[in-house]
């Protein structure tokens, strides 16, 4: 038997949120062809592996950053690793930022529900068996307030189950962990006959299926051993115990909305999601549902009705004070229904069904600053199952570009080019889970797919690997900035062969020098020697070159050092924290400096680098 962990650290909490992942990717499909309630969606267990998927990239960002500041001997941690109080935050806030659907935004209050108890400041350390308990205790009913009208027969009771089992163990952590997840099978089995549509499609709720694999990775972490399921409610699977196809495919119609609504009107596009498989074997009862959505609501608990139940679903992430969130339940409870508020500490995730979905967002803006605006229209139907009969399905485009982008600014400038565009904030990457969603929103036969980042390589290699399994051809181009995907997208012709399309938008990029001017947040060793915190970097293709005081200066000297090797056009991105005098001193420098060179100047917002320059 593998060396398991005795107590909760650091290394459990990594330990669990990977063996959580892989258990939700295997049982993915299973869990999306069980969600029957109260919409047929297809997309719980979806919408729980890219929130786990989040929350494990988060613990494992944290990881990277101790060891860096280790190798760096910058680091009072001479282990190079990080507390449990880090690494339970950095689960709980990776869950709630890339938390998806109803389930999803649950599971994240779980997770921070454990988090409050691993990561508390108290004398007594929360690390054994005992600590379990009140963990899990703390994160059911933490998950059952964030609900505005908790029903049973649901991932509560589930969750509810697990605790009320684990107050009574004793013992080690997987002593209590194997007991909770026993627990958690009894009233997964139960949910059955606990609510009427569970019944009439003879499933088990689909969010406490998840529930009950994240807790069977826990029972791993802590035996080494993965428990054996219980039969009882493998049963209600279609096909019986093996994994299944997703119920139908997506097809609801999905709004993107970066911008972070302080006013601002702009909407990225709306379109409808292309088809994420084929359809699968189908659950009884749920023939006349609307089977699925590319990112909709899911199994919601507080039981509104299927028939008459509102239009949208709408999400979104929250910077909002307490009593401005309090005031803001009391307002979306008004509006509609299936309303969860998650979160804390000015940071929240905020999920309701409504009619009107302008409202919502408008209560949002009242409250604070909303951003990753998602709007699913549940009334489109499904072209597989028949509910949206009399509506030929959209045709698929021939091709589409798929782009990461930094900042709000930028997203509005891909999309204005035509790009389906994947909006990643400062700490925030995407997943790869996202990338695929993106995919699918663009509809199309052919997909070039611009990561503009190089730490995002191996994510969006995963997503188009998952893409190609869906019958999508795509071709990844290795951009490692945002300018290099401007200079991509300016040669994009969809009317040529894909072939010579991607030739030509790649060569666009590799012709096109990056360089990002930042802050440094410490003291480190850099190619340009010692900075230390508060000095102005320069990176020019990833690397530091420039030390400065000053941001103007230092800017200036890393695009004399860009333009010494020659350049036709530079390309000036500016942050939000940027001065606006900067990017007119730098074009002066460029007119009276260098001739026959043309210089653009986009506004980025919030994307992390003060300025990005490109010259082609």
């Amino acid at each position: 038997m593998p060396q398991v962990p005795q107590t909760f650290d650091a290394l459990a909490v990594r330990t669990w949120c990977g063996l959580a992942l892989e258990a939700l990717g295997r049982a993915r499909e299973e869990i999306d062809a069980i969600n029957v309630y109260p919409v047929a969606d297809g997309d719980t267990g979806t919408n729980l592996y890219l929130t786990v998927e989040s929350a494990a990239a988060a613990v494992e960002a944290v990881f990277a950053g101790y060891e860096a500041a280790g190798r760096d001997g910058t680091s009072v941690a001479a282990a190079g690793r990080p507390s449990l109080a880090d690494a339970a935050r950095a689960m709980a806030h990776g869950a709630l930022i890339g938390a998806r659907g109803n389930s999803g935004t649950i599971l994240a209050q779980l997770l921070r529900g454990m988090a409050q108890v691993l990561a508390a400041d108290s004398e007594t350390a929360h690390t054994d068996g005992r600590g379990m308990r009140l963990a899990l205790r703390n994160a059911a009913d933490s998950a059952r307030k964030a609900v505005a009208h908790p029903v049973e027969g649901t991932v509560l009771t589930v969750a509810s189950a697990a605790a009320d089992a684990a107050s009574g163990a004793e013992g080690d952590c997987g002593t209590v962990a194997r007991v909770a997840y026993e627990g958690a099978c009894a009233a997964l089995t139960a949910t059955t006959g606990q609510l009427a549509v569970l019944e009439s499609a003879g499933v088990v709720d689909a969010g406490g299926r998840g529930l009950v694999a994240v807790l069977a990775a826990l029972v791993e972490t802590f035996t080494g051993e993965a428990p054996r399921a219980n039969g009882r409610w493998q049963e209600t699977v279609p096909g019986g115990t093996g994994a299944v196809g997703t119920a139908g495919a997506p097809g609801a119609a999905i709004v993107d909305i970066p911008d972070a609504l302080t006013g601002v009107t702009g909407v990225t596009g709306v379109t409808e999601a292309a088809p994420g498989g084929s359809p699968g074997p189908r659950v009884r009862g749920a023939d006349e549902r609307d089977e699925a959505t590319d990112d909709g609501a899911d199994a919601c608990v507080d039981g509104a009705a299927e028939e008459g139940h509102p239009a949208f679903e709408v999400i979104y992430l929250l910077e909002a004070e307490d009593s401005a969130v309090d005031r803001l339940r009391e307002r979306l409870d008004g509006l509609g229904d299936s309303l969860v508020v998650v979160g804390g500490d000015g940071l929240w995730n905020v999920h309701v069904h409504v009619d009107d979905a302008g409202a919502a967002v408008e209560a949002g803006v009242e409250a604070g600053r909303p951003y990753r605006i998602r709007i699913t229209h549940f009334g489109l139907g499904d072209v597989h199952t028949g509910a949206g009969a009399g509506r030929p399905p959209r045709e698929r485009a021939q091709r589409a570009v798929v782009a990461v982008v930094p900042g709000e600014g930028l997203a509005g400038l891909y999309t204005e080019a035509g790009a389906t565009t994947v909006l990643a904030r400062p700490g925030e990457p995407p997943a790869s889970g996202e990338l695929v969603e993106a995919v699918r929103r663009a509809h199309a036969r052919e997909v070039v797919l611009l990561p503009n980042d190089a730490d995002l390589r191996h994510t969006a290699a995963a997503a188009a690997e998952q893409a190609r399994a869906e019958g999508v051809r795509v071709a990844l181009i290795p951009t490692r900035s945002a300018v290099q995907g401007i200079a991509a997208l300016a040669v994009h012709e969809p009317e040529r062969r894909f072939d010579e399309d991607v030739v030509a938008m790649t060569s666009a990029a590799g012709a096109t020098r990056y360089a990002e001017v930042a802050v440094a947040e410490r003291q480190s060793w850099t190619m340009a020697g010692i900075c230390q915190a508060g000095d102005v970097l320069g990176l020019i293709d990833g690397d530091v070159a420039v030390i400065g005081a000053d941001l103007t200066a230092t800017a200036e000297t890393v695009l004399d050092r860009m333009l010494a090797a020659g350049g036709e056009m530079v390309t000036l991105v500016l942050g939000d924290e940027a001065p606006d005098t900067i990017a007119a001193h730098l074009e002066s420098r460029v007119r009276e400096s260098y001739l026959a060179v043309d210089t653009v100047v986009y506004r980025g917002g919030r994307q992390g680098a003060l300025l990005l320059i490109g010259v082609e």
